[in-house]
């Protein structure tokens, strides 16, 4: 219940950001390099939400088909617990196994990647659909949720994991809510109001 009013309230403040969305992608590259013939992709991770929102927009204008990337074992529910998690995965290189992977790959041409950013670069699952998925030649168009830190190194990763790809750099890039901020200003309001020293009092 709570994901479901989540997911709607984040389609309501992102709306305005998104509306443009379908002429961006169509219109992202005007030579019609873009434009590969063949079925659309829509692949995705998203944790809080916010890339879900902007994956559905992009599957609903193009007619695309959907898959959600998700990891054979879920991250915590903790916030601190899953940044700490990622963090050992991406110092260490980790790929971690998959739930699952694309059926068919072979059957699209372009691929609409989406993810959040984390610890300035993609997510490790995002590492291991790259290197689980023959992508060579097709069209990998990313496209990125972030806290307002930009892409980082995320680029060089889907390059890197990908290299057969035909990867373009007219990514969509949106900075969107992130729980860190939100457990920041939590923290922030509480500390205005004194809750912390009441309650140790």
């Amino acid at each position: 219940m709570h994901e479901a009013n989540g997911i709607s309230r984040r389609h309501v403040l992102l709306a305005p950001l998104l509306v443009p969305l379908a002429n961006t992608v169509s219109a992202a590259d005007p030579s019609g390099r873009l434009a590969t013939p063949g079925k659309i992709l829509v692949a995705y991770f998203s944790r809080t939400g916010n890339t879900r929102v902007v994956a559905g927009q992009i599957q609903r204008a193009l007619g695309a088909d959907l898959f959600e990337i998700l990891p054979a074992t879920s991250y915590p529910e903790d916030y601190a617990q899953t940044v700490e998690q990622a963090r050992r995965e991406r110092d260490n290189n980790v790929r971690p196994a998959l739930k699952s992977g694309v059926p068919r790959i072979a059957d699209y041409q372009t691929i609409y990647l989406g993810f959040p950013i984390w610890g300035e670069t993609a997510p490790p699952v995002i590492r291991s659909f790259l290197a689980s998925h023959d992508l060579a030649e097709k069209t990998l168009i990313p496209f990125i949720t972030h806290g307002g830190y930009g892409v980082g190194s995320s680029m060089d990763v889907l390059s890197a994991h990908a290299p057969r790809a035909r990867l373009t750099d007219a990514a969509f890039v949106m900075q969107g809510e992130q729980e860190k901020q939100t457990l920041e200003r939590v923290s922030g309001w509480l500390g205005k109001i004194g809750a912390g020293k009441a309650r140790a009092g």
